[in-house]
């Protein structure tokens, strides 16, 4: 249960239900499930249906980038997630990260990605970069960011970026809210969130 009572389908305005039956239908494409409660964001969010209407837009807008391999993305999505220890955001990511071609034992090892040996150069640079921009405050060295530049374009950079900005800003409203887990992954492997250690440096 959120700590307000969300927006229900039987009093919402048409423009709302709409929306609540569109994104329903996305996330069960992106997800292959569709468990109760997966609306619980967006029900808060039509609150205040302007502000729904343009997050919605955003939101789609991301969903259409496709500079970044899916891995990548899914990687950065997910371990930004566990960093800001947003259930709903572990639940929902470990099951398109899954979808994208991470495995259960990659997914189990997020939390110590760089010592398990199982994450390609890059995939460390970018598992790095999602912690750096996570953390309060951001802390991206030069360093980091310049080895990523020998990975990626710039657009790739800016999506990199944004798909982490996005997932931080999911996360955070998620937590203020209290919207936990839904199912996504029920019954299935699912990444863990960041203990206060992994969390400050993404790497032992």
């Amino acid at each position: 249960m959120s700590r307000i009572p969300g927006v229900s389908a039987g009093t919402a305005p048409v423009s709302v239900r709409l929306a609540y039956f569109f994104t329903r239908r996305a996330l069960s494409r992106l997800t292959g499930r569709a468990p109760e409660g997966m609306l619980a964001p967006l029900e808060l969010y039509a609150h205040l249906p302007g502000l729904m209407r343009a997050y919605g837009s955003l939101e789609q807008a991301t969903a259409k980038l496709d500079r970044l391999p899916r891995r990548l993305k899914g990687l950065a999505w997910l371990k930004t997630a566990t960093v800001t220890r947003c259930d709903y955001c572990i639940d929902l990511g470990s099951q398109v990260a899954r979808l994208w071609g991470v495995s259960d034992k990659e997914l189990l090892a997020l939390p110590r990605h760089r010592s398990s040996g199982l994450f390609s150069d890059v995939e460390n640079l970018v598992l790095d970069y999602a912690v750096g921009m996570t953390r309060t405050p951001v802390e991206v060295p030069d360093g980091l960011f310049g080895s990523l530049r020998k990975h990626l374009d710039d657009r790739q950079l800016v999506e990199l970026s944004h798909v982490i900005a996005m997932e931080n800003m999911r996360g955070r409203f998620n937590l203020a809210l209290g919207i936990g887990a839904v199912g996504f992954s029920e019954g299935m492997v699912c990444a863990l969130p960041a203990t206060v250690d992994q969390a400050a440096g993404g790497a032992p």
